[in-house]
């Protein structure tokens, strides 16, 4: 198979992992990356020696571009990726797949009929903790898994929000922390625990009211259909980013992930798993680092035509579960009323 030649659309803080990612990758060639703001595609340009353009559309007919990078705003996901699709690019798009279910599943549905891939940025499933909980669950080497929690306490400022007008709004980001910092964690809490049965929660906006019109901080009890439960807590407001928190307690042991470290507690003794195996560099410490070994998984299956796994349709999982949350604190408001 000839080279692949890939672009980047939006030039923000996630893009020179992206762009960095892609120039290590044999077979694989970063030739345009894109953005509405001049000097951000400018100076990626020139940061990575590839064409800089301002209007995505002039990729779409293209020969030479074979997958793009969506790193935009939340509501661009949608309508980029099935154009794009369309025109026969493989795309990989951050999280979440898009702003409401009814374009995921459009964007999903497009993937279908192009026979192209379309991959979602859920990067906390390569993180070698994340990998070994799974393992471990499917093996059943603890028993049954019984009961689960995750919980994230990260900070973002006024001027987070008032530096992206995109941000903190229902029509372009689709929510606020679950459907942005949290829903990785969401994600791995439903990948753990499989079809979910049922959910009840409630959002608040604690201390970001007036700046924001989307939730600071959430809650929720998750019961899946194999009877495990799960609890969930996240809020924006604790100003400063821990490490997320997870725990998952079986028959016959207890695993908790503290700082990216899986340990093992199990006849009242504590035994560390594994921990991460890549630099900060390549990541934050509070988020992880597994979003290399993602996109370069994502190339892989691209290169060697097979499909690749985190595709539309688990995607669409995450943003299902987001979204059972906001409707079950629309409901309690309303029965409150």
């Amino acid at each position: 198979m000839n080279e692949l030649g890939v672009a980047i659309i939006g030039c923000g803080a996630i893009s020179p992992l992206h762009a960095k990612t892609i120039t290590g990758i044999k077979g694989v060639s970063l030739l345009t990356v894109v953005d509405i703001d001049s000097d951000k595609a400018s100076h990626a340009g020139k940061e990575f020696d590839c064409h800089a353009i301002n209007d995505y559309r002039e990729i779409l007919n293209d020969d030479r571009i074979d997958v793009v990078h969506l790193c935009t705003p939340h509501d661009l996901h949608a309508e980029m990726a099935i154009e794009l699709l369309r025109a026969g690019k493989h795309v990989l798009t951050e999280k979440p797949i898009a702003v409401d279910l009814p374009s995921a599943k459009r964007m999903h549905e497009a993937a279908q009929d192009s026979k192209r891939q379309l991959g979602v940025v859920f990067q906390n499933r390569y993180n070698e903790a994340s990998i070994q909980i799974k393992k471990i669950i499917d093996s059943g080497m603890f028993g049954k898994l019984l009961c689960m929690k995750g919980i994230v306490t990260w900070y973002r400022s006024e001027d987070y929000y008032r530096d992206s007008t995109w941000r903190g709004r229902w029509s372009t980001e689709g929510g606020g922390l679950l459907i942005n910092q949290t829903i990785h964690t969401l994600d791995l809490l439903q990948w753990f625990g499989g079809e979910i049965a049922s959910v009840k929660g409630n959002i608040t906006t604690d201390v970001l009211d007036g700046v924001i019109e989307v939730e600071d901080t959430a809650h929720a009890n998750i019961q899946f259909a194999n009877h495990v439960t799960g609890l969930f807590y996240g809020t924006n407001t604790y100003l400063h980013n821990s490490p997320v928190e997870m725990e998952l307690v079986f028959d016959e042991g207890t695993l908790n992930l503290r700082r990216d470290r899986l340990y093992l507690w199990k006849d009242g003794k504590e035994t560390l798993l594994c921990e991460p195996q890549f630099s900060a560099s390549e990541g934050k410490s509070y988020w992880g680092t597994g979003h290399k070994r993602l996109i370069e998984d994502f190339y892989e299956h691209v290169l060697s035509g097979h499909k690749f796994w985190l595709d539309g349709a688990e995607g669409i999982k995450a943003l299902e579960l987001v979204a059972e949350i906001y409707s079950s604190s629309r409901r309690s408001h309303v029965l409150h009323l």
